[in-house]
């Protein structure tokens, strides 16, 4: 199978759920490529892996706190983000409502949204996603359906 889904983790509290997303996907037959620790408190660091993350087919997008990270990736790619929120979080996060609620909200296009801590889901529903792309990838380029 051709292409790679990224998984983007904010920051190393979210990385459980990262890392179900990542290997879900693995064992499910899909190449991954992580890249960790990359939330938009540092910027710099999701931008170091810009060029990586656009050549993805898909990204997972892993984040709690305010959890903006997977607008922020929506807003770079051309390609579907799942966006996971997790629990991880102080003050108002209300154990990841407010990161999921963001997620929701998120004003850029291409963002589908699962539950709380769902890194199962976010992986599965990456592979579906990945799988069907290569589907495409194989047909006559001249169709678009």
């Amino acid at each position: 199978m051709h292409g790679y889904i990224a998984v983007i983790c904010a920051g190393t509290s979210d990385l459980r759920v990262a890392e179900e997303a990542a290997v879900t996907a693995e064992v499910l037959g899909s190449k991954v490529h992580r890249i960790y620790d990359v939330g938009v408190a540092g910027i710099h660091r999701l931008l170091n892996h810009a060029e990586e993350i656009q050549n993805a087919t898909l990204s997972v997008v892993v984040a709690g706190m305010a959890g903006a990270l997977p607008s922020v990736v929506g807003g770079l790619v051309s390609h579907p983000v799942i966006a996971v929120p997790t629990s991880i979080g102080y003050g108002a996060n209300f154990k990841g409502l407010s990161a999921l609620l963001t997620m929701l909200n998120s004003c850029a296009s291409g963002i589908s949204v699962v539950n709380i801590d769902n890194g199962f889901g976010g992986g599965y529903n990456a592979v579906l996603i990945h799988q069907l792309a290569q589907k495409g990838q194989n047909r006559n380029e001249d169709t678009l359906f």
